[in-house]
């Protein structure tokens, strides 16, 4: 939150800031001094995952920082350290006493990259679920660039991204807010006044939930159940689980494979194993908040919620076709189905 003065008068603006330089690192304790790391070593996330930024000796050196004088300007007015205040700054271009609040995320600087000896992996931070609002994103805009691609619309094509899925997606711009029903509202009074016609609208629809998915771990093999073992190159992943932890049922699951059927589309299949505790995603919840027919699926990772994930190329590309097939089948589908109530 910026800061501004104009003519007189004081205005505040929110504004995005990203600094690409890696400023800070969460350094690892050597083996040295504690031997017994790799017999099980468990993150204490008060006193572990304090990042560097700096030595108070460089800091006090520093040119720019000294030549301002915000050591001594800022260090006892600010609850934050005038260092990284003053790089943030550097790259809002204001000055750092213009700064009234923000929030800041640490994350991996490393470009993500095409990788592998065969150039068939992608290393990447934020895969989950980056990888899959892409490929949903560039689906929409490619199912529906032309006049000819809506002429047999019934229905309306969108794409719905959720802040705050990792925490539990409890926020007012989450899957758990009135954000998803309050535009299908206003969706369907664009078109009509009729009150029950949104009742009937959320009956017709289908929401696909597009969350990254566990392929099978060469190294722990034995962490899938034998018949549900998602691999890289394999296509999306259907995922099911009977506690309702993903929102798929029989019609749901039958409706996206019969599109990767009929345009060749490799599809797979994930079942925890029954011993294991089992992951969830945004389907449940919209599933359970809206009322919509949902089907929970993804494409197959390693590494899931490390600081650096990976994916197949493949994948990425079977996802995208398979999206851009479901927004221009799906209504027409629908239509010839007939579920048993």
């Amino acid at each position: 939150m910026i800061r501004e003065e104009k003519g007189g008068s004081v205005s505040y603006s929110h504004r995005l800031v990203r600094i690409e330089e890696p400023i800070m690192r969460v350094p690892t304790l050597a083996i040295h001094l504690d031997r017994g790391v790799n017999d099980g070593f468990k993150v204490n996330t008060q006193s572990h995952l304090l990042p560097v930024l700096a030595t108070s000796v460089k800091v006090e050196l520093n040119k720019e920082f000294a030549e301002n004088g915000l050591a001594e300007k800022m260090t006892n007015k600010s609850r934050h350290h005038a260092f990284l205040l003053q790089m943030i700054a550097n790259k809002l271009g204001c000055q750092p006493d213009q700064i009234c609040d923000f929030e800041l995320q640490a994350c991996d600087t490393q470009p993500s990259i095409v990788a592998g000896a065969a150039k068939e992996f992608i290393f990447s931070g934020r895969l989950d679920n980056l990888c899959m609002s892409f490929c949903s994103l560039k689906a929409l805009i490619d199912a529906t660039s032309s006049d000819s691609d809506l002429e047999n619309e019934s229905g309306v094509r969108m794409v719905a991204l959720f802040d705050h899925e990792e925490v539990g997606s409890n926020s007012a711009q989450g899957a758990g807010s009135p954000a998803m029903l309050d535009a299908l509202s206003q969706i369907t009074y664009s078109f009509t006044s009729d009150s029950k016609m949104l009742t009937k609208a959320i009956q017709r629809s289908f929401f696909v939930s597009a969350d990254m998915a566990h392929a099978l771990h060469p190294n722990y093999m034995d962490k899938n159940e034998e018949s549900h073992q998602p691999k890289l190159h394999g296509g999306l992943v259907i995922k099911h689980n009977a506690n309702q932890r993903y929102a798929t049922n029989a019609v749901t699951s039958f409706i996206f494979r019969e599109i990767a059927v009929k345009h060749n589309l490799p599809i797979q299949d994930f079942v925890v194993r029954n011993d294991m505790p089992c992951g969830s995603t945004i389907g449940p919840i919209l599933a359970s908040g809206v009322g919509i027919r949902t089907v929970d699926v993804g494409a197959p990772q390693l590494s899931m919620h490390s600081i650096r994930e990976m994916c197949a190329v493949d994948d990425v590309k079977h996802s995208y076709e398979h999206f851009k097939a479901f927004f221009h089948e799906f209504s027409q589908l629908d239509t010839k189905i007939s579920v048993d109530t």
